[in-house]
């Protein structure tokens, strides 16, 4: 689908709009009439739609986690790749900030990191055609979220190597951060599995980046946190699939047994998804679990026996499934929809990751559970499981200095509205961060953790000499995504 649009024939919830016609740099503001102040500059001429109403402005200074609220000047919706470049160049000219952020059921970010005070907010979902589907790839929009396109690859047998677990989110957001799910310890991140890149830099300049060609730019945005460039469509990989899968759980007595289990399944490559969750229970427990999936044609299920040998599982806590492929993919959406109706969805979501050792992870884990009472992770749950280093290729996601990484998440739900309940698990974030740190570990760059500049140097390590000269050669002026609020200045 494809926005279409008349030029400056704005409409909004069935009502005309007032056009925007300049910005006044001294009153910090868009303008409708060119010669309403007397610095007023005229806008470039855009297809798509310049937003200034307070409503789209306060949808845009909102995100999934309901914590940090910026308020932008403006969100525009553009109706095409030059729509973004025009705007860039002219925010870039103006000294404004630029905040990419999809903006269908708001961004996933959970702390402003898509936000742009005081700034122009782009609303990616503007983007969203499915380009092409090939043999071995197919070339989307940035503002496809990844189940529109399954919805049209899954029929032909491909999908793209690596889904995180909701799917209803950006194809370019995903790939800006990462994008880490349970086939991670198989494919890497979706970053890694992306083959090209149309990028929009902080000049305005449309850049068709790959491995092969303006590698530089290409590594820098994939995984970059939208600091080197605005990612408007990319060329993904798709392998074959069975349209079938078989969907194992079982319940773990430690984190060290989980582990070791998963760690001999990712050597082995037996499923073609792993991942582990730990449950809050009432007591204040938690359930550890073990989830795999295998995807087989009809007519040839796996050996369920076969697929569960070996495994140090609780006897007796084994279950299994059969469901269409897509609706595992799919899985959280009647989570989604019963959060929605009974309004937990729309309360603060100060969520978290972390990647830590494997020699550290086990005690490091159960510690901080035993210290993480039910009601900080809500509906959660906390995820647990490994991945080789060796699959991650983008190279500004910091990585523990071992083999193999786990993945630790708390993804909390605030048990309500109240600003000093969000505020207290941020904080508590806070203190499971410096024990990761304490113990050779990294965050993953969209959770709830507040970071100052300081932070930010000891978070990149060893690579922050890079990260910043890319920066400065790419976006020297800090123009875009400022919410991540990685550089003061």
């Amino acid at each position: 689908m494809t926005i279409r649009s008349t030029r400056r024939a704005f409409l909004r919830s069935g009502a005309a709009a007032v056009p925007v016609l300049a910005f006044s740099p001294s009153a910090n503001a868009w303008l409708s009439c060119s010669d309403a102040a007397a610095d007023a500059i005229a806008i470039p001429d855009l297809d798509g739609e310049l937003l200034t109403d307070p409503a789209d402005r306060a949808a845009a200074a909102d995100d999934w986690g309901h914590i940090v609220s910026e308020t932008p000047l403006a969100v525009l919706v553009p109706a095409s790749i030059d729509d973004i470049r025009k705007a860039v160049k002219f925010c870039r000219q103006h000294c404004i900030k630029v905040g990419p952020m999809s903006m269908v059921g708001n961004s996933h970010s959970t702390q402003g990191q898509s936000q742009a005070r005081c700034g122009l907010v782009i609303d990616m979902s503007g983007l969203s055609e499915i380009h092409a589907i090939n043999p071995g790839d197919a070339v989307v929009d940035a503002g496809v979220r990844w189940f529109e396109l399954l919805q049209q690859t899954l029929p032909l047998g491909k999908s793209p190597p690596v889904l995180t677990d909701h799917i209803d989110l950006s194809i370019g957001g995903t790939l800006s951060v990462g994008g880490i799910g349970g086939q991670t310890p198989q494919h890497g991140l979706q970053a890694d599995n992306v083959l090209e890149l149309w990028v929009v830099t902080a000049d305005g300049d449309l850049e068709v980046c790959s491995p092969t060609s303006k590698a530089t730019l290409f590594n820098s945005v994939r995984g970059g946190l939208g600091q080197f460039g605005i990612i408007v469509k990319a060329r993904v990989k798709l392998i074959a699939v069975k349209p079938l899968a078989r969907h194992y759980t079982a319940v773990y007595a430690d984190v060290a047994t989980l582990l070791a289990d998963q760690v001999a399944l990712m050597n082995e490559g037996r499923f073609d998804y792993v991942e582990g969750l730990g449950f809050p229970q009432p007591d204040d427990s938690y359930v550890l679990t073990i989830e795999c999936v295998k995807y087989f044609d009809e007519g040839a299920p796996p050996d369920d026996a076969a697929m569960l040998a070996g495994l140090n599982f609780i006897p007796g806590t084994e279950a299994a499934d059969t469901q269409p492929l897509y609706d595992f993919f799919d899985r959280l959406a009647p989570i989604v929809a019963f959060t929605k109706i009974t309004g937990e969805w729309y309360l603060p979501h100060p969520l978290t990751d972390f990647f830590l050792p494997l020699s550290e992870a086990a005690d490091f884990i159960e510690s901080t559970l035993a210290v993480t009472p039910a009601i900080d992770i809500g509906y959660g749950p906390v995820l647990i499981y490994p991945f080789p280093r060796s699959k991650v290729t983008a190279p500004f996601i910091p990585l523990p200095n071992e083999p193999v990484s786990v993945l630790f998440s708390l993804l909390r739900w605030a048990p309500s509205a109240d600003p000093a309940v969000a505020a207290d698990l941020v904080a508590k974030n806070r203190e499971v961060y410096e024990g990761v740190r304490e113990v050779g570990g990294k965050r993953y760059s969209i959770g709830s953790v507040e970071l100052d500049f300081g932070d930010w140097i000891l978070h990149y390590g060893a690579r922050w000499p890079q990260f910043l000269a890319r920066k400065l050669i790419f976006d020297p002026k800090n123009t875009l995504t400022p919410g991540q609020g990685i550089f003061p200045w």
